[in-house]
This record gives structure tokens, sequence and C-alpha cells, in this order.
């Protein structure tokens, strides 16, 4: 099988999970014998330095004909049995979907935010979930500046999503959807993507550490430090947790005013910054449990699989797709998204009772190993690739005229 990776990588200023999940998901294809071919941009080769560079900017993100013209020239050399995407935005642009078809080459996509339905790609505005751009229209998204701010960059993207969609690019040029979580294709499922090509598959760790045994005396939390991050959230709780150890590694723009709060309260909270992976996989694997206090729609935070894999359970808030992957007493607990209280009553909670922690280890690992492992993640995506290329063979047979189903 010879399949096509097709992505748009961010910025190297900005660390994405998403580049991680497709640099594992290629080595792993590799590693299987698959033939994989690469077709990435990288969004450090925007020139936005100057206001007479965007407006071609905002139209190369719209349409890019460049794009679209390159990747039927690799089609073309290639010839791919099947092209995966994953990102677009904002190099590549949806105009390559046209040219997968033109060449008629099958495509799938992951899902790996809600960016073709939401411009901000989060669901998120002011730190909490916000769906009006599904419930009303995309101009929401403009009236609240919901992208980095700017009105302008915010009306390229919901441009970019309402001249798609007119165009039926979203519904005729993708064969299948790959959503990461059971919440995220129930909520593509709600906001207009076909049901019938979403499917399920989740992230997945290559190279997995061995289970730790905890015991370090101290509660982790890992991840970014920003708004819809639930990190106020987490310091706040602290407050009432004062023989409780809590280490934050990580970084982000709300690191110094956490600390700032941490200081003025004398609170038990320890700041490592960012770690390299063995350094955070240790952090984990000796930690009593992990928190994961978001106050938004998380994709699937590869922090889960990574916390799973150590055996460490996971308290996290009852929201998206964290109320999907943390099952309640069997690998962790939950609470309510913003309740500091609660939070800090699921850590004594945890915390009071080791038998309880001690068997939630082990089913945290159990976890792990029956979803997240390399070996069930390739399974899951080669069915995948094999039903779209055998139903795209079925339907070219189709006769002109008649409609894709």
């Amino acid at each position: 099988m010879k399949v096509l990776l097709v992505h748009n990588r961010y910025r190297t200023s900005a660390p994405s999970g998403e580049d991680i999940a497709v640099a594992n998901e290629r080595r792993m294809l590799e590693g299987q014998g698959i033939d994989v071919i690469s077709f990435d941009r990288c969004n450090d080769d925007i020139d936005d330095s100057s206001w007479a560079s965007k407006p071609a900017l905002a139209l190369n993100t719209i349409w890019s004909q460049r794009s679209r013209s390159e990747l039927r020239e690799v089609i073309r050399r290639v010839r791919p049995d099947i092209a995966h995407v994953h990102n677009t935005f904002s190099v590549l642009s949806p105009s390559i979907y046209g040219a997968c078809r033109a060449e008629r080459v099958p495509v799938v996509q992951t899902l790996h935010n809600f960016r073709l339905v939401c411009p901000s790609a989060l669901f998120l505005r002011d730190g909490k979930p916000c769906e009006q751009c599904v419930e009303k229209s995309l101009l929401q998204s403009v009236r609240y500046r919901c992208y980095r701010g700017s009105r302008a960059a915010t009306a390229t993207l919901a441009a970019m999503l309402s001249l798609h969609r007119t165009l039926g690019t979203y519904a005729r040029d993708i064969d299948r959807y790959i959503a990461l979580t059971q919440f995220a294709r129930d909520k593509m499922v709600m906001s207009g993507l076909p049901a019938a090509r979403l499917v399920v598959k989740p992230n997945f760790l290559p190279d997995p550490p061995a289970a730790g045994r905890g015991g370090g005396g101290y509660v982790v939390y890992v991840g970014r430090l920003l708004d819809g991050k639930g990190t106020e959230t987490l310091v706040k709780a602290w407050r009432g947790l004062p023989d409780v150890k809590l280490k934050i590694v990580g970084d982000g723009a709300l690191r110094a005013g956490l600390e700032a709060t941490v200081r003025a309260g004398h609170l038990n909270v320890e700041f490592t910054g960012s770690l390299q992976r063995p350094q955070v996989l240790e952090q984990i694997a000796n930690a009593d449990l992990l928190v994961m206090p978001s106050e938004w729609y998380e994709g699937f935070p590869m922090v889960i699989a990574e916390s799973f894999g150590c055996g460490t359970p996971v308290l996290a808030s009852r929201i998206g797709s964290l109320d999907e992957l943390v099952d309640d007493g069997v690998n962790g607990l939950k609470f309510t998204p913003g309740d500091a209280d609660a939070l800090a009553r699921g850590v004594r909670s945890l915390l009071a009772d080791r038998a309880s922690l001690h068997r939630m280890r082990a089913q945290a690992r159990e976890y792990f190993d029956r979803h997240l492992t390399e070996e069930n993640n390739f399974r899951q995506l080669h069915d995948i690739y094999r039903g779209v290329i055998e139903e795209y063979g079925r339907q070219s047979a189709v006769q002109p005229g008649q409609a894709r189903q």
C-alpha cells in the first residue's frame, strides 16, 4: 500500500501536539512496511511581516492554487493508493482536496481539532466552551475576534469555511473522517459532517514506558499554561491542600501570574518548566496521580495516553473527551470543571484510599494496553485505509451522474 501523507506543520515557535501525533503515525506506518510519501509545508514559510503581505496570505489561506498544482504533480508521479490529510492550515489550504479528487485518489482526513466548523479550531472563547458558530453562524467568530484576537484574521478563516462549504469540498472530496474520540465525532456530526463517513480512532503512544509505581509523594499537572486549560482553578484548589505537593510541568502565558498566586498564598506548588519527554514520563510515573483540569473540549491529550501508559490514575474535569477517557473509580476520578473545591475533594479522596489508588494504577495501564498501543492503532488505521480504497473503487464504478452516498 502506498500512502500520501499530507500535513501543514505549525510554526516551530509554537510546538504542537498535532505535529508530534502526525510524526508518530508516519513512523508507525513506515515501521509496518507501508510506503509513505510525505507532502508537507510549514507555517514558518509564511511572510506576514508587513501589511502588504496580508491580503495575499488571506487569499492563499482560502485557496492556494500553488499547493493544489504541486500536489497534483506529486500524485501523478507517485500514484498513491490513498491520501491521508491531517492539516491544511494555512499554507496548503483546502484546495488540495480537489487535487486528490481530480487525480482519483481517495482521501482520509484526521480531525485533530474542530477547525472545519470553528475558526478558532477549539470551540473556545474567553476560556470557556463556545459553539455559537454552529448554533448561529460563522459571523459570531468575527464578532468576537476568535482567532488571535483579530477580526481580519478570523474573517479570513470564516470565509475559507464558508466558501468550501458552498463548493461542497468537505462533503464531496473527503471520503472518510477520523475523529479522535466519540465525543469529537458526535460534535462534528452535530455540526453537519456526514455521520456515515466519520469513524473514531484515538492517538497512540509509541515506545511506552514501563508502568510506574507512584509513591513519589506528589500530584502532577503536565501541559501548557494557557486559557482553557484550567490551571488557575488548579492553583486555587491548592489553597485547601497545604499537605499535598503539586508539580506543574510546562510553560505558557499564564505562568507568571500563577507563580505570583503561589508565592502570595505560600502554596505547596513547584513549577518545573518544560521538560524533555523522558523527564516528563518520569514525573508522571512517580506521581500519585495526574490532574487534567481543562475547561474546554480537549481533542485527545497525549498526556492522558502517557499517564495511562505509566499506570498513573487521572483526576479530570467532567467535560468533552476527558469525560469519555476517564472512567470514574476505574482509572481515575472526575470533577466539575472550574470548581476548585471539587478538584481539591477529588485529590483528597484519591489519596485517602491507597488500596483503591493502587488498583486504579493497574487499570489505567490495562486501558492503555487495550486501546492506546501502536499495534492496535496500526490495525485500526490499516482497516480504515482498506475500507476507503475498496469503497472508492466501488464508487468509481457508479455511472456518471449518480450521486455518491
